[in-house]
């Protein structure tokens, strides 16, 4: 499987139809920064499937900044190999992340700050990670883990800062 392909980060996402579609936005593309990671201004591609060349927001989630569920997959190899330019790297050290810890998101002229919450692994198999609620305003950055392996997905959960 190449894992460079949103398709293959969760078995059966293949079969998922929205996966194919891209979504309605007006800009296809906006900013990630994790300060502590020294991530600066990744950008995040809406639509795209090629993990090479960004990090991606899943289709059918919600934009950032609006109520829902904003879903970020980004490559990682093993932590020695990390770059925080380098989009096959780039969230290699992803699992140094703690609880209160910030990222933000630049999109549509706004600035979004997040605080994570959460950290927790998911099976391959588990697609709830993806799942919308509309009851606030979240964001989920997915990776794989151990980095620089396929099985299992780290999830990192953050709620919007007020």
């Amino acid at each position: 499987m190449d894992y460079t392909q949103l398709s293959s980060w969760f078995v059966n996402s293949t079969d998922n139809p929205n996966l194919s579609q891209t979504i309605d936005a007006k800009n296809s593309t906006y900013y990630l920064s994790i300060p502590k990671l020294k991530i600066t201004d990744a950008t995040v591609t809406l639509g795209s499937m090629d993990l090479t060349k960004s990090l991606i927001q899943y289709p059918q989630t919600a934009l950032p900044g609006q109520l829902g569920n904003t879903v970020i997959f980004g490559h990682s190899v093993l932590p020695q190999f990390f770059s925080p330019k380098n989009y096959l790297t780039i969230f290699s050290t992803l699992y140094k992340l703690e609880q209160g810890d910030e990222i933000i998101l630049r999109y549509d002229k706004s600035t979004y700050k997040y605080v994570v919450e959460e950290m927790y692994e998911v099976q391959p198999t588990d697609l709830s990670v993806l799942e919308q609620r509309y009851d606030n305003k979240s964001l989920t950055v997915i990776t794989c883990s151990p980095p620089g392996t396929y099985l299992r997905r780290l999830i990192i959960r953050a709620t919007i800062k007020i």
